[in-house]
């Protein structure tokens, strides 16, 4: 064997060890972030909306109007602004939050660290306004994000929810903590209601001779299960738990908009914008859009979120992602 193989040989084996090294490494670090072992630090992003519009505007001018009337009106436009600097108006300063639920209430995480900020400056003269998407999802985690808006009311603060799809079930336990509720024309509101619902294969164990066993300390320690034989006992105890959560749910509703019929709203159905304000579930029929448009006219408008930063690994996986989406069919 001649040295020129030998030493391709070397070379080839001290890169295979160098990429499992770094494959271990890489393993390791992924399996210490899924821990929670390691923590990424996330800041708050600020974007003030008066600008943006005020930009789109001279951006839409600058290509519509005449060259001689675009000019007059940056020139009005320097004039205005060095008064308004002058006279400096106390204006208002609306805070803008935006949630968009899943089934398990992720985004409550962001909404806490966002809430938190403007609470450490927000005056009762100012307003917070929470663009709200969600279909609803798991009670605890929707409990929680309403708990988050009690806060803003706690304090005072305007709080104006504005849902231009949906907020239906848990994403209505959060609407309607809300001073005021607006919702686009179709938008669909209420789906009041709890609902529990799982397979059972204790059958098909039985018919494939697998026996299943479950042991627990405390009669109600489970009530209904997915490869169990489920009890008379265990399905009324739980329809008991269920029935309360719905009455928590319905006790919040009435403290926070008594003016509901609530056993009328209550029975789980849903209803898109106009039924709803019929109903008293909204407050008015606007879109978010259009609510900030005109709240730019008259206040400072500032839309805060939260961003977690991205570990390299993550603007990798990213990455990666992005690649393999573009050469899908």
């Amino acid at each position: 064997m001649s040295d020129i193989v030998i030493q391709l040989m070397v070379f080839t084996s001290k890169v295979v060890i160098l990429f499992l090294f770094f494959l271990a490494l890489l393993l390791t670090l992924t399996a210490l972030i899924a821990k929670g072992k390691m923590r990424f630090k996330g800041h708050i992003l600020i974007k003030n909306l008066n600008k943006k519009y005020d930009e789109n505007k001279q951006t839409l001018l600058a290509e519509t109007l005449p060259k001689k009337k675009f000019k007059q009106f940056l020139k009005g436009k320097k004039k205005a602004e060095k008064l308004l600097l002058k006279s400096k108006p106390d204006k208002k300063n609306v805070y803008v939050l935006t949630f968009h639920g899943d089934i398990k209430a992720s985004s409550v995480d962001a909404l806490r660290e966002e809430i938190t900020a403007v609470l450490n400056i927000a005056t009762p003269q100012d307003e917070m306004i929470l663009r709200l998407e969600s279909a609803g999802g798991i009670i605890h985690g929707y409990g929680l994000a309403a708990a988050q808006l009690m806060r803003v009311r706690a304090k005072k603060i305007p709080l104006t929810i504005t849902i231009d799809k949906v907020a239906a079930s848990g994403g209505y336990m959060m609407a309607c903590i809300a001073d005021t509720i607006l919702c686009a024309p179709f938008a669909i509101l209420g789906s009041i209601g709890v609902i529990v619902q799982l397979p059972n294969f204790h059958r098909y164990l039985q018919n494939k001779n697998i026996d299943f066993e479950q042991h627990t300390a405390g009669e109600f320690k489970r009530t209904i299960t997915v490869f169990g034989e489920n009890t008379d006992e265990g399905r009324h105890k739980l329809q008991q738990e269920i029935e309360d959560m719905h009455q928590m749910f319905k006790n919040l509703i009435t403290t926070f908009r008594p003016k509901i019929d609530i056993q009328q709203v209550a029975t789980g159905e849903y209803w898109l914008g106009q039924k709803a304000l019929e109903l008293k579930l909204a407050d008015e029929i606007k879109t978010s859009d259009e609510y900030l448009f005109d709240r730019c006219k008259e206040a400072s408008v500032y839309e805060i979120s939260y961003e977690t930063k991205k570990t390299w690994f993550q603007k990798l996986t990213a990455n990666a992602n992005g690649l393999i989406k573009k050469f899908q069919l």
